[in-house]
């Protein structure tokens, strides 16, 4: 990535440039036996002898800031690059608005570079002003669904600034258009937790959500783990409308992995809770289980349910 100023025929080498003649620039130590010498480029070696140079003298100039904006254009992931930039914005009090519409553009281009991430939350926070975050992550979310890096900073900003209102609502859009969406199911439960708490009424409500969405596409993993998620505290055999859906669901003959090792473990739970008055015909239901996930359902690991078989028949025969 290069700026139009530093990219061809119109860029300048910093060691022909009469406004930094007063500086020594300092090569790139490797010692005196490097193994494997990176071959950089020579406009990127120029750039970065003379950010040595400035960093060494700890210079805070507007020329070194200019600097830093070359050596970004060269490596928009060198963190110390983007640290001392962070230090010559506040020594030189910089317009917080000028350099946040410089990295909306850089950030539109490296979208998961974490420094630039990094970079854009330091602003937010000497500024105090997230007015524009929740838009522009949705704009980077449009343009790339998953993108760790931008959820990670909506939920920062959400939980920081208080931005909860009509969070639910935008992260519904993302599962309308993919139900496989496993950063949004995610953050929906970050949202739910934070703001309502996974109380009983809740945790019935959420089921009754995530319910309707896997009756849309079964063999949805991330909807059936975000099930797990809401009933971490209370156990998979808490709601009794959910056991009589999961019994339902595999009474109509629905073959899912998820659907099966869901069961398993509910098996598994109501053993080691004691709360099955058969245990015999409880373990051979599991057992069964695991087979047909071994063998037919989930074969790419059969060797884990087959060990998970064998431990069950150890634990409770």
């Amino acid at each position: 990535m290069s700026s139009s100023s530093d990219d061809g025929e119109d860029y300048i080498y910093y060691k022909d440039r009469p406004e930094w003649n007063d500086v020594t620039p300092v090569p790139q130590d490797d010692g005196p036996h490097p193994v494997v010498q990176i071959a950089y480029s020579e406009k990127f070696k120029d750039v970065f002898d003379y950010f040595r140079a400035v960093l060494k003298s700890n210079e805070k100039s507007e020329r070194a800031l200019e600097l830093t904006k070359s050596a970004i254009d060269m490596n928009p992931a060198n963190y110390t690059v983007w640290q001392y930039r962070r230090v010559l914005l506040k020594h030189l009090k910089k317009d917080i608005t000028e350099e946040m519409n410089f990295l909306s553009g850089l950030i539109t281009e490296q979208q998961k570079n974490y420094q630039v991430w990094h970079h854009r939350r330091a602003l937010v926070e000497w500024s105090g002003d997230p007015s524009k975050e929740l838009e522009f992550t949705a704009e980077i979310l449009n343009l790339d669904h998953k993108n760790y890096h931008a959820w990670q900073h909506r939920q920062w900003v959400i939980k920081e600034y208080l931005l909860w209102e009509g969070e639910l609502d935008f992260v519904d859009s993302f599962l309308e258009s993919d139900l496989r969406n496993n950063s949004a199911w995610n953050h929906r439960y970050y949202v739910v937790s934070h703001t309502k708490g996974l109380t009983d009424e809740v945790v019935k409500k959420e089921i009754e959500y995530v319910t309707k969405k896997i009756d849309m596409v079964t063999k949805n993993e991330s909807a059936w783990n975000y099930l797990r998620g809401i009933l971490l505290d209370r156990g998979l055999t808490w709601s009794e409308e959910l056991n009589k859906k999961i019994h339902s669901w595999r009474g109509e003959g629905l073959k899912s992995p998820h659907l099966s090792a869901y069961l398993l473990d509910m098996y598994e739970e109501e053993l080691g809770n004691k709360k099955t008055n058969d245990v015999k015909e409880t373990l051979h239901k599991a057992m069964e289980l695991c087979k047909e996930l071994a063998e037919d359902t989930d074969k790419i690991r059969r060797n884990y349910w087959e060990f998970f078989s064998r431990s069950l028949e150890e634990r409770y025969s």
